[in-house]
């Protein structure tokens, strides 16, 4: 059974930090691209950062760059978003999901499989 279960989220002020997990299982890992997404209340779902875990190739959002930093952990099947530098804005449910890997980085709409999700909440 395919899961990827997210961790890590929590209650920060601003201007701290939070590392995000997404640990993987049921799949080859290294078969896929792992994006991270968020969504706030009565906004739509955004992708914020995706990692290729075969050639490392990754993306971030203009709205999360050079704040966030995505990588992975292969033997882990774990992939983590180090978020610094957090802002109120950046308030949401956080989800991750997996896309096959391709020629260049999967279409956010390619990404499948979510997890359940865990909140980050930044107070001002």
């Amino acid at each position: 059974e395919v899961q990827l279960v997210e961790s890590g989220g929590g209650l920060v002020q601003a201007g701290g930090s939070l590392r995000l997990s997404c640990a993987a299982s049921g799949f080859t890992f290294d078969d896929y691209a792992i994006g991270w997404f968020r969504q706030a209340p009565g906004k739509d779902r955004e992708g914020v950062s995706c990692i290729s875990i075969r050639d490392g190739t990754i993306y971030y959002a203009e709205s999360v760059k050079g704040r966030f930093t995505i990588s992975s952990d292969s033997a882990k099947s774990t992939v983590y978003l180090q978020m610094n530098s957090l802002k109120p804005e950046d308030t949401a449910v956080y989800y991750c999901a997996r896309a096959p890997e391709g020629v260049g980085l999967p279409l956010w709409a390619d990404f499948t499989s979510w997890g359940q999700g865990t909140q980050v909440t930044v107070s001002s």
